[in-house]
């Protein structure tokens, strides 16, 4: 008796000519979030962490969470999907790390290509780390090319920064999209957003709302864009803005990176001092939206904060990606890394 796979189940729940994709590694859905609101419905959404898949279903019991080890999906469950994305664990590709790539266990690409060669998607989206992109990885970067060319698709990669999209930080992304010569020829990097964010502006009413009387003056002080977040992983990191050379840029923004706080500051915190930032706060300048909830403690929600994809940048790239498999633009000389 013929049994309908996953994505045929999923394709009999959505509004009919739904655009569907396939979240890889999804942590605390920054990346799925932001494909959403570009117009992509979720077919299924892998995440191998306990607590982020609780972050998942909280926020969206409508999504299919598969908490699993990525290396345990069959990509034949979801053969034709329009989309599949990825956010590969970046270690292997880390400045901050030892930059082992193909000999680090933790490097998952293989894994993402074998779904990929499995699932034949419409289209390909990888993000990672900007090191991808440097002349370390040359030869990485091009056998990754290579397997997509071998599977009939045509790529494209970029580094991406989250402060060009209204996201108040800097956070250069490596993005790679791939698709079929069709649909290809129709893609466009998305431009750059006309509206510009400051730490100051985005976290100011949150920084306020306990009555704390260096609201204002902070506000002045923090007119930048943040460095980085960087999350840590769960042998590294904790609930601190990242390491030492992020926390003095946090400090030139007026916020002391040395911890997270449980709250804003108050009436009774000095108007003189530093405050930190609390989960919510560094949501925010992930670009996460504030009914968008964290499962877990301080230091686990923050983990999954530091890690994400910025939604805004996902939506931009989601967009362009929708755009180019409608072939609703015309087309462009194409952009394919040599």
């Amino acid at each position: 008796m013929y049994s309908a796979t996953p994505l045929e189940q999923r394709r009999h729940e959505v509004q009919h000519g739904q655009a569907l994709v396939l979240d890889l590694c999804s942590g605390g859905g920054g990346e799925a979030l932001g494909l959403e609101q570009a117009g992509f419905e979720n077919a299924a959404a892998l995440e191998i962490d306990a607590v982020a898949c609780r972050t998942l279903r909280l926020n969206r019991p409508s999504w299919k969470v598969l908490e699993r080890d990525l290396r345990e999906l069959d990509g034949r469950d979801y053969k034709g999907i329009d989309l599949l994305a990825a956010g590969v664990p970046c270690p292997p590709f880390s400045i901050a790390g030892k930059q082992l790539g193909h000999r680090d266990e933790r490097d998952l690409f293989p894994e993402a290509l074998r779904i990929v060669s499995e699932a034949l998607p419409r289209a390909v989206l990888l993000e990672n780390v900007r090191g991808l992109a440097t002349m370390r990885f040359n030869d990485y970067r091009q056998n990754l090319l290579e397997q997509l060319r071998q599977l009939g698709y045509e790529a494209q990669y970029r580094v991406l920064n989250a402060s060009d999209y209204a996201v108040p930080q800097l956070r250069p992304r490596f993005l790679l999209v791939a698709m079929r010569q069709s649909n290809i020829e129709y893609f466009r990097w998305p431009e750059k957003s006309k509206v510009t964010a400051s730490v100051g502006d985005t976290l100011w009413d949150l920084m306020a709302s306990r009555g704390w009387p260096g609201a204002d003056r902070w506000r002045e002080m923090a007119q930048g864009i943040g460095p980085t977040l960087v999350g840590g992983s769960h042998k590294h990191g904790g609930p601190d803005l990242g390491p030492t050379r992020a926390r003095r840029g946090w400090e030139l923004m007026g916020v002391d990176g040395l911890g997270l706080a449980d709250e804003p500051p108050g009436l009774e915190y000095p108007p003189d001092r530093l405050p930190r930032l609390t989960v919510r706060m560094t949501a925010r300048v992930q670009g996460f939206p504030d009914t968008w909830n964290f499962a877990g403690g301080k230091t686990a929600s923050y983990r999954q904060v530091g890690n994400a994809f910025p939604p805004p940048v996902a939506r931009a790239v989601g967009l362009s990606v929708l755009a180019a498999l409608r072939q609703e633009r015309a087309p462009v000389s194409l952009l394919v890394a040599p």
